[in-house]
């Protein structure tokens, strides 16, 4: 066990400081590689540290399947109204088989302390960076689908060593990343019932077994119902939520945007835009949620094809897609190529897409509809998002919002495209609460 696992089991209230070459130097002084997929952790709430080492063979397997797709005809449609075109998914899986080195990704990943732990019957992998700052504030970060942690990995500098990045050391943040059960390292459910009231709960067990007795959480897609959920629980350590895509949606305008409804005529014009591309998205971008939603277990074709996966995975919302293909085609915004490959070669190395899916066949929530959160709530608005959720849908959802602000660029990974703006909208969210801690 290193010297960070040590800490971690038996100190957890200890400040440690972790700057690039010291969380080089944890991951060099771990005697023996683990293997990809996590062993049991040991019963009693043991914490173990975690390496990702990924065999030699799984990435020549890769290759091998990458230069062995069999592609579809071409879109017949100018537009990606037929879906991911062609042309994007060939220049994806061309760099992912001729240049892309996924060998650099897991020593950034090994550079950060990872974990796992057993709550409720699953290993649970985390990564968890504490700041060198006294009285930083505990947060903890949820991802969603498609993604991983790896959307969070370009904030863990900013919020941890925030003096580094040109913010004030009282803002920061010691920072736990969690992987979603049966996505990327964590452990894959084998039983019925893990939806996000459930994961919530285990989260909750996650920062209490690290010995926080105040933190705050933060997530977007899938990590705002999980966050969410934890405010609803409402443990006392839990001191206020932030989310990047909030669950805002009026009963009125949900009904308006059902099947054969109409837009209602005395909108604003921040609600009109909020319809709209809500609109948009129920008719034209929910395929994939639908499908996994009702039959994941169908989608075993994407264990077989990292074509196939990558094209599912690129499908998510058209905005991003969109911003995906100019990045393939040479543009720079938001992501890089590396970020997109980088993100669909951990599901394809995890053997994660179905288990991943299964997540929405469990789920029975109504994913935009007010859950009457009464705990503190922040929320950013990126243009770019599934919808872009007004104020006042904002404020109605949260009776207690302690922040609102629209930013002029950022979608549906805000924390992955935007790091400095996110970054600078969670320290200002949870500047209030410092004082609580």
């Amino acid at each position: 066990m290193t010297a960070q696992a040590r800490s971690e089991s038996l100190n957890p209230d200890r400040r440690q400081l972790l700057s690039q070459a010291a969380m080089t130097a944890i991951a060099a002084s771990v005697s023996s590689l683990l293997p990809l997929h996590p062993a049991k952790a040991a019963s009693g709430g043991a914490i173990r540290p975690f390496e990702i080492s990924v065999p030699e063979q799984d990435l020549l397997d890769l290759r091998r399947r990458l230069a062995a797709t069999r592609w579809p005809d071409r879109e017949i449609v100018t537009d990606q109204s037929q879906g991911v075109q062609l042309k994007t998914v060939q220049q994806l899986v061309r760099y992912w088989q001729s240049d892309y080195d996924w060998r650099k990704l897991e020593a950034r990943l090994n550079a950060l302390p990872q974990f796992v732990t057993e709550i409720d019957g699953v290993d649970i992998h985390f990564i968890h960076v504490r700041s060198r700052h006294e009285n930083a504030l505990p947060m903890i970060v949820t991802h969603g689908w498609p993604g991983s942690i790896i959307e969070q990995m370009k904030v863990v500098g900013p919020l941890t060593d925030p003096t580094a990045h040109g913010a004030k050391a009282a803002d920061a943040f010691d920072i736990v990343i969690p992987s979603l059960p049966g996505h990327g390292f964590s452990g894959k459910p084998t039983v019925l019932g893990w939806d996000p009231q459930r994961i919530a709960r285990a989260w909750i067990v996650l920062m209490k077994r690290l010995g926080y007795n105040r933190y705050v959480a933060q997530g977007g897609d899938w990590g705002n119902a999980v966050t969410e959920q934890m405010a609803l629980i409402a443990p006392p350590e839990l001191l206020g939520i932030h989310t990047n895509m909030p669950a805002t949606v009026p009963d009125d305008i949900a009904a308006a945007l059902q099947p054969g409804g109409t837009r209602p005529e005395n909108l604003s014009t921040e609600e009109r835009l909020a319809y709209d591309q809500l609109d948009d998205f129920y008719k034209h971008g929910l395929g994939y949620a639908i499908e996994m939603s009702n039959r994941p277990q169908t989608l075993n074709g994407l264990v077989d094809s990292p074509s196939g996966l990558a094209s599912w995975m690129l499908d998510h919302d058209a905005r991003s897609a969109a911003m995906i293909a100019r990045v393939f085609d040479g543009g720079t915004e938001g992501l890089s190529r590396d970020d997109v490959v980088d993100n669909i070669t951990l599901y394809w190395l995890t053997n994660t897409a179905v288990s991943s899916a299964r997540l929405y066949w469990e789920n029975k929530l109504v994913f935009f509809a007010p859950k009457h959160v009464n705990i503190p709530v922040a929320v950013s608005v990126f243009p770019d998002e599934i919808y872009a959720a007004p104020r006042n849908w904002a404020e109605k959802a949260y009776p207690k919002l302690i922040h609102y602000n629209r930013l002029d660029k950022g979608g549906h990974f805000a924390a992955w495209e935007q790091p400095a703006l996110f970054s600078a909208e969670v320290r200002t969210a949870f500047r209030p609460l410092r004082q609580s801690i």
